[in-house]
């Protein structure tokens, strides 16, 4: 009787409490917006490290693209023109680390795969 009577009384309080609330009203400098526009445009100058799948003409640089979509669709996929051939190329790791993980996974379905360090200038 103890018991279901302390229960009762809990659930009594239970009832009639409320919870905290607040509301957080964040100002901040107008500048820090064009901070991250450099630091965005900083980053995006960076070099990067990407992974080169396959190589041929356009039909199979598209084929090649499709199925590497569909295997690892987390990974951005690009075909590039390096002349005579289209290559097709993956992902953008900042940190070579990275990219060699992704590598290896990437090479267990795709042997003929090749970490690269692109120019600046591909993007």
């Amino acid at each position: 009787m103890k018991i279901v009577s302390t229960l009762l009384v809990f659930a009594c309080f239970s009832q009639f409490s409320y919870a905290q609330s607040a509301n957080v009203d964040i100002q901040q400098d107008p500048k820090i917006d064009q901070l991250l526009e450099i630091y965005k445009s900083s980053l995006s100058n960076n070099e990067y490290y990407r992974i080169q799948v396959g190589f041929g003409n356009y039909a199979k640089a598209q084929k090649i693209k499709a199925n590497v979509e569909e295997d690892f669709p987390e990974l951005v996929s690009k075909i590039d023109f390096d002349s005579p051939t289209y290559r097709v190329r993956v992902g953008r790791f900042n940190s070579r680390l990275d990219a060699e993980r992704k590598f290896n996974e990437v090479r267990t379905k795709y042997p003929d795969a090749m970490l690269l360090k692109p120019k600046k200038s591909t993007k």
